[in-house]
């Protein structure tokens, strides 16, 4: 008689499921069937199998073997293959898995915000270009969203198709098109990785490694540390609360209907300082929602008290009180983007010390007194007293902005969405972001190129092709020379050609003033083709409009020649106007200018109200739609300023 321990054998056919479950070897979901390898350079190939497991790739005649680690991580690398396909991949270890229809050509990697991520249905033409997408040498893989604390080897799931009418109509437009010009102009398979997320900033997809070395990001990297992302609401109040130490769930600010803290004479000694315009999530209030007071002192003559003047409070994102000497003078409620201007009534400024109060609302997001600085001042007359520079601030009412999203954190998206990717043969990456860092465009001047290095140190690839997409013309255009936040981004942009093997595709002629989404993706898919093709495949072409390179000053007008101009520089107007320039003097103060073409490369302009110009700036606003200096290749000149002054991003 054979007596069997049921509890032992349980456990026995348990480990031995659990071990046969674990000795499958597993691919990274990079690889999959109707996959494209990089051509021209060794392939990797990684994923996990039981420590120990002896692991064999093949493709096509080239067999390589590794050993799983103790971890049960392998990586190996199969020798380059030149362009061709398909192929199967057998990879072979206690178990046998076979990929199919495997091509060997070009893999870009596609990244961004909302324009990367915009969807081929949307575009211009969209049915018409979805019915005309069967591209079977062009593959298509999107990466699956994913916000990490850490960062990962292996991605979530997905795999690569075959571009189709079925596959195309929700994969990126303009990695599509770029793909298209790739595949017709260089007879090759093309492999797209679409890993973009909209609504994104630049500091997001940069690794923990690369973003600790900027000092504007130390706080929030300290942040991360301590707030457990799988318990995120609770983790985030605990951190906010050992942070900030105020809490309450009225408006402390307030005594019953009274604004206490709008009173001249309150204590405000022990509030503490934050410098204005800007933004309260960048002076140790991350993650804060609720009410916050700012208090700032105005010292005036009796002459200047006496005088009709107005308050120029700049932006308040989202809703202000506002108050002189304890005296409300103006009130508007979620108009993030409203200039205020609040006259104030005679009798309510005084000689000597005023106190100006502001009781700020932020109902989620960000938040703060923000803009301009030219927009933050009092007007006494015809005198200008800048409000700019340190107020005193208190928190009356705090919320927690306890939502997860990719923006909360540095790093979180690279830590998800692009480390996975790493070490996937590459050509290069073509990059379409920078409106969610347009208000801190000189950041951005070092933000970019660092992810862009960062990026090239993962990969270790080398000096890869990084092509990215210039900010479109969006939002009202300006009747006068303005300031301009998104200008400053486009010049941070252009800035980043200083690094190797960059460039970009100027697309201020082709957005729309009302849509931050521009449904013309051929010409940006094409201009970034025509980038790819200069700097990754070393072809004699023009790739790039006009670009600024240096000025004359002639009496009262300016000569200015530039660079990549191919057979010359041509205006788009039948007139021959040109448009979009503006000139200044050394008072700051720049007005249109009128213009003519002197050579194949120089140009000459002016303006009659600026007699003694110094500086000229063109392209240079949210949406310059009037800008028309092309070259013979009718590709866009690149905005520009030729001045140095403090922009409003500073």
């Amino acid at each position: 008689m054979i007596i069997i321990n049921v509890k032992k054998w349980i456990t026995l056919l348990v480990i031995l499921m659990a071990g046969n479950s674990f000795a499958q070897v597993r691919l990274s979901p990079i690889f999959s069937s109707n996959m494209v390898l990089q051509q021209g350079m060794e392939i990797p190939v990684w994923g996990e199998a039981s420590p120990g497991e002896k692991i064999t790739v093949t493709l096509d005649k080239n067999t390589v073997a590794v050993k799983a680690n103790k971890e049960g991580k392998w990586t190996l690398r199969l020798p380059s293959m030149n362009y061709g396909g398909p192929f199967n991949m057998i990879i072979k270890g206690k178990n046998l898995q076979t990929l199919e229809n495997v091509m060997i050509g070009e893999v870009w990697v596609c990244s961004g915000q909302s324009n990367m991520e915009f969807p081929l249905k949307g575009a211009k033409n969209g049915d018409a270009e979805i019915a005309a997408s069967d591209y079977p040498a062009i593959r298509l893989f999107t990466v699956k969203k994913r916000i990490s604390q850490n960062t990962h080897e292996q991605l979530q799931d997905g795999e690569w198709s075959m571009c189709s009418p079925a596959t195309s109509p929700h994969f990126s437009a303009i990695a599509y098109f770029f793909g298209r010009e790739l595949t017709q102009k260089l007879k090759v398979p093309v492999g797209l990785i679409n890993t973009s997320w909209g609504g994104t900033v630049a500091e997001t997809w940069t690794s923990d490694q690369m973003i600790a070395q900027n000092p504007d990001f130390t706080n929030q990297l300290e942040q991360l540390k301590k707030v457990d992302l799988d318990n995120y609401a609770k983790s985030v109040e605990k951190e906010i609360r050992d942070r900030v130490g105020e809490s309450s769930a009225v408006d402390l600010g307030m005594k019953g209907d009274q604004p206490a803290w709008a009173a001249p004479e309150l204590n405000d000694s022990s509030w503490k300082t934050m410098e204005l315009p800007g933004y309260i999530e960048s002076n140790g209030l991350q993650g804060v929602d609720g009410i916050i007071w700012f208090r700032r002192e105005i010292n005036l003559t009796a002459a200047e008290a006496s005088q009709n003047s107005t308050l120029h409070l700049a932006k308040v994102n989202d809703s202000d009180n506002t108050f002189l000497n304890g005296t409300r003078i103006g009130e508007t409620k979620l108009q993030a983007e409203k200039l205020r201007v609040y006259p104030i009534k005679e009798g309510i400024l005084k000689p000597g010390k005023n106190i100006l109060t502001v009781q700020m609302e932020d109902v989620g997001g960000m938040g703060g007194i923000y803009g301009n600085p030219a927009t933050l001042y009092l007007q006494c007359g015809d005198k200008t007293i800048t409000l700019a520079g340190g107020w005193k601030y208190k928190v009356g009412l705090l919320k927690f902005n306890a939502v997860l999203t990719p923006n909360s954190y540095p790093t979180l998206l690279y830590n998800g969405m692009i480390q996975p990717l790493v070490p996937f043969g590459i050509r290069g990456v073509i990059w379409y972001q920078g409106e969610g860092n347009a208000e801190r465009a000189k950041q951005y001047q070092r933000l970019f190129p660092d992810l862009i290095k960062d990026w090239r140190n993962h990969w270790n690839q080398g000096d890869f092709p990084f092509l990215f997409v210039q900010l479109a013309n969006f939002m009202k255009t300006d009747s006068l020379p303005h300031e301009s936040s998104w200008a400053e981004l486009r010049e941070a942009q252009s800035m980043t050609l200083a690094l190797p093997n960059t460039g970009m595709a100027v697309t201020t002629d082709v957005g729309e003033a009302l849509d931050i989404h521009p449904k013309d993706k051929q010409t940006v898919g094409s201009r970034l083709a025509l980038s790819a093709f200069k700097v990754a495949y070393k072809q004699d072409l023009i790739y790039s409009g006009p670009v600024y390179k240096d000025m004359k000053v002639k009496g009262s007008k300016i000569v200015l020649s530039f660079d990549q101009v191919g057979g010359g520089l041509k205006i788009r107007n039948k007139y021959g106007y040109i448009q979009g320039f503006a000139v200044a003097g050394d008072n700051h103060k720049f007005y249109w200018a009128t213009g003519k073409l002197t050579g194949p490369n120089t140009l000459e302009v002016e303006s009659p109200e600026v007699q003694n110009p110094v500086a000229v700036r063109y392209a240079w606003g949210n949406n310059p739609d009037d800008a028309n200096l092309y070259n013979s290749a009718d590709l866009p000149a690149t905005s520009f300023r030729t001045d140095k002054w403090k922009g409003i991003t500073e």
